[in-house]
């Protein structure tokens, strides 16, 4: 498995829907996100993530809980700007 710049954000997810600001957002949102991060080209050495929104859990790995509310596929530099805020997700979508 790629090593990812977004796997410490994806750490810090983790640990923040451990606080009780991470269990409200649990709470509100309800749904499971898997993200699909490519190193460099989307489809190639893919990482997948699960954001699980029910049980306020991030997963290195396949989701094994049926299918995943949202997939979203980003390149590794792309999520990064976007976690960070210094990339609208529309102006990365387009």
């Amino acid at each position: 498995m790629a090593e990812l710049k977004s796997d410490n954000v994806l750490e810090m997810m983790k640990f923040h829907l451990g606080t009780d600001a991470g269990k409200e957002l649990t709470k509100k949102i309800g749904l499971v996100y898997q993200l699909n991060i490519a190193p460099k080209k989307l489809g190639v050495d893919e990482v997948t993530y699960v954001v699980d929104l029910k049980k306020g859990d991030v997963i290195k790995g396949e989701y094994e809980g049926g299918k995943p509310d949202v997939i979203f596929s980003f390149k590794d530099d792309d999520f990064l700007k976007i976690a960070t805020g210094k990339m609208n997700p529309q102006v990365a979508f387009m």
